[in-house]
């Protein structure tokens, strides 16, 4: 049981006779993605924030649990330079400025997709927050801060919940009926898993690209 026959991807203790450097670990085949973990990856440049807003759309629904679970993790994470009202008065934004007011000039239509692809890829003196916040809290988060984006901080969250969200249709027609919404183009990459680090060994999107046990 202490030294088994097979080997083992991250065991080192001996040395592997087969593989190169003597380690059990292989270095995955070219073009494939973890299991479960496809919808990481948008294949839409850093710089491209045009394209995101034009390509990417939100998968989930505005919903209520949505809605309360995006401003938990926007207060979790964006609050201390975004500020609780999304006006860029953080501590963090006090102190070295330019953090933007979602409410005012070009941020209040910024949609859902826009938003989406600074989170992972950061922007200007934002750095990228991919590797802290999975697809799916980047979506909810994007769909608080179209919240805020409205100028009355959280308290828009209860009147959006109320109005249902073809309330906001004033600010971008990106957002409405989600629950009839399909992801579409490049976007099926940002479907979040419903079973994350599980799956077949075929892309759902027919792409082709396949997924390795071992690629991490």
């Amino acid at each position: 049981m202490y030294d088994p026959i097979p080997y083992e991807p991250l065991k080192q203790s001996g040395f592997n006779r087969v593989n190169a450097f003597g380690i059990n670990e292989r270095t995955p085949p070219i073009a494939t993605v973890p299991r479960g973990k496809l919808d990481y990856y948008t294949h839409i440049p850093k710089d491209s924030v045009g394209i995101a807003e034009r390509r990417l759309r939100n998968p989930l629904p505005y919903t209520k649990s949505n809605l309360e679970e995006g401003k938990v993790l926007y207060t979790r994470i964006c609050s201390h330079c975004h500020g609780e009202a999304g006006d860029g008065q953080g501590p963090v934004g006090l102190k070295f400025k330019g953090v933007p007011n979602y409410s005012a000039g070009a941020y209040k239509t910024m949609n859902d997709g826009h938003i989406y692809h600074v989170i992972q890829w950061g922007r200007n003196r934002m750095m990228p927050h991919g590797s802290q916040v999975n697809p799916e809290e980047r979506w909810k988060i994007a769909m608080y801060v179209r919240v805020l984006q409205r100028g009355e901080g959280p308290d828009a969250l209860s009147k959006l919940v109320a109005k249902g969200p073809a309330s906001t249709a004033d600010d971008s027609s990106d957002l409405t009926d989600r629950a009839n919404q399909g992801p579409e183009g490049e976007a099926q990459a940002d479907k979040a898993s419903e079973t994350p680090g599980q799956g077949g060994t075929v892309a759902p999107n027919g792409s082709g690209v396949t997924h390795t046990p071992g690629n991490k």
